[in-house]
């Protein structure tokens, strides 16, 4: 179940929105495409209604299906991610966690961190994924 991509120009930059509460109250793009970079803010496993699924497996699928969106939608492709970052509120959930990364991108194999941190802004939230990926490298 994906998001809708919004891609417009801001700042003299192509940036995506995928509608989220959140964008407008902080002031920020899911995406942002500057030259041949693309990074993508911290995405976290959420439905189109708001609510985010009961388990860390589900919403890191929907984490990466929206971060790896976010970058088609700039023009970027899966093997442009560069670097991604993982930070989960309970370290203990590094390993499913992990396997669902590397079900999207172990054949890319980026430059990857995984952080424990007390919660995110949805409560119900498990885990968040930023991505930066490089276009034409």
């Amino acid at each position: 179940m994906q998001r809708v991509m919004t891609v417009s120009r801001v700042a003299g930059r192509q940036v995506v929105s995928t509608g989220t509460r959140w964008e407008p109250i902080i002031g920020y793009s899911r995406a942002v495409r500057a030259g041949n970079w693309i990074i993508v803010t911290g995405t976290i496993g959420l439905r189109p209604d708001g609510t985010c699924p009961e388990t860390a497996v589900e919403q890191m699928r929907m984490s990466m299906e929206t971060v790896i969106a976010a970058i088609v939608a700039l023009g970027g492709r899966r093997e442009d991610i560069v670097r991604t970052r993982i930070f989960v509120t309970d370290i203990g959930l590094w390993e499913e966690v992990g396997r669902v990364h590397a079900e999207f991108l172990g054949d890319v194999r980026p430059a990857t961190t995984m952080i424990g941190v007390a919660s995110l802004a949805h409560e119900a939230a498990v885990l968040e994924v930023e991505a930066d990926a490089l276009v034409g490298a």
